[in-house]
Formats: structure tokens, sequence, C-alpha cells
């Protein structure tokens, strides 16, 4: 399995000299299998580029998993190159209630009067696919969803292939009390023992008074659900549209220390754009 970052920024795109180490755009995530599976997380800004890859290498069935709709996790779809050939197949995949109105929402925002080529002219072949709850197999994967706790409905995802277990989990207030849907006992059993566990970090715990009820987590929290789950890598995503790179690096130096203070025998490391994780 090898996962590659095109998108770790939250909420908006943040381009420009600041955030140039870990990258300005928004959601999007790739997967690979050795057997050629093309599996993406979420339509961020940085599946522009990612289409780009594809078309490249010639890659003409996409699996699109969508953990929910704002913004950030759809508005690069209209700029996704494979969408413009007519020998591509893209499958969209989300767990209900996302499901029954994805369709609705990606052809909501390439209307004419936001974008001047609409969803239902796109050539290529676009199928889309409900995910059950209690697991499913795509191609080589395993895959099993839970809710996250967030204002608009969203899902993490577990990836098993083999022995290899990958957990992405963006979006998730792990301190909420106000949209809690789901108990920190559960999320800790769903991302027990991965080997990689991407994790939203927006905000610090300075920050976390002021933004409660808005869906996501502290760097400081995210260590702590990690090692309880016993992951082996917790990786920080997400990262706020104000967070300078030379912050995120000074995150990074606190929670190693942190780890190394407390014992842990988690690893931690911090999304950025173009970073390979092989497994």
């Amino acid at each position: 399995m090898r996962i590659k970052f095109w998108g770790t920024r939250g909420s908006i795109p943040a381009p420009g000299r600041e955030t140039v180490k870990y990258g300005g755009n928004t959601t999007c995530v790739e997967i690979r299998s050795g057997e050629g599976t093309c599996i993406i997380i979420d339509a961020g800004t940085g599946i522009r580029s990612l289409g780009k890859k594809l078309l490249k290498e010639g890659v003409r069935e996409i699996h699109l998993l969508i953990t929910h709709t704002h913004w950030d996790h759809i508005q690069g779809f209209p700029f996704f190159g494979p969408a413009y050939r007519a020998d591509t197949v893209i499958k969209i995949y989300g767990v209900p209630p996302t499901f029954e109105k994805l369709g609705k929402l990606l052809a909501g925002q390439m209307s004419f009067d936001y974008f001047p080529a609409e969803f239902h002219k796109l050539p290529a072949t676009i199928e889309f696919v409900e995910i059950k709850k209690d697991g499913f197999l795509l191609k080589e994967f395993f895959i099993k969803s839970i809710e996250t706790n967030h204002p608009l409905v969203t899902h993490a995802y577990r990836f098993e292939k083999g022995k290899k277990v990958f957990v992405f989990m963006t979006d998730n207030e792990l301190d909420s009390q106000e949209i809690a849907r789901v108990s920190w006992d559960e999320h800790v059993e769903f991302v027990k023992e991965a080997d990689i566990l991407v994790h939203d970090a927006q905000y610090t715990l300075e920050d976390f008074p002021r933004l409660k009820g808005w869906g996501h987590s502290s760097w400081q929290r995210t260590l702590e659900f990690a090692e309880e789950g016993k992951v082996g890598e917790v990786v920080l995503f997400h990262h706020d549209p104000e967070r300078k790179d030379q912050e995120i690096d000074s995150i990074l130096r606190k929670a190693k220390r942190i780890i190394q203070r407390n014992g842990y025998r988690l690893r931690v490391s911090a999304a950025r754009e173009g970073r390979i994780i092989r497994m």
C-alpha cells in the first residue's frame, strides 16, 4: 500500500511562501496498491494535480471516497482531469446520509452560474456507490467506516490490506460534547493498532475553547488518542489555513517532546504535500 498526500490543508486553500513546506491545497489523499488499484480520499483542491498525474499514467478506473461535502473536501472535483475523458470510469463512494445527496451536491457546485462545465455533461462514466457501514471489499482492500464528531455528518475510513492497516479520520472533534455522535472509546476501537493514522489536528489546546463545536481536534488530544489506540504512527492533518510552516515545525517538536516525556511508543509526523508513505 502506498499513500500520497496531495492536499493537507483544512477549511480553505492557503497558498503562499509561508505554507510551501506542508502545502496549501485542501484535502486529497491517494492510496495505491501493488496491484494497481487507485483510491482517492476526498476531492479538495489537491485533486487537480493528482488528476494530471493519473492522466499521464493512463489510469482509467478511479475510486473516490468522500468523507463529507464541505467545500474543502469537494471543491477540486471540477478541475479533476480524468473526469473529462470518455474512456475513464470514476466510482464515487459515500456513506448515508452523505450518499443520498452526493450527486446533487457535486453537480450543484458545477452549475452554470458557478462553473462553465456542468456535471451532467462530463465525458467520463461516473457511478455512485453506497458504502456499507459494516465494511466492504474494494478490490484488494477491506474498508470500514465510522462517523466522526463534526457538525455535518462525516465518516472516517479504515483500510485493511493483508496485515497492514491505514486509518483516515479527519474533521473529528475528540473532545466533542455539543456535536458528539460517537464516543471516544468507539473511535479508539476503530483506530486500534493501525500502522498509520491520519487524524485531524487543526487546533491547539489554546485554540479549542473558542472553536468548540466546529468539528476539529487539537494536536495534543490527537496524540493521546493515537497512543490509547496503540497506533504505530499518527500523522497530524487538516492544518489550519492560518498555520505557517514554522508553526507546524514547532508543533512537531513539542509533540515529540511529549511522546518522549510520557514514554509513548507512538511516532508522530505532519502531513505534507508530496509525502509518500509505503506500507
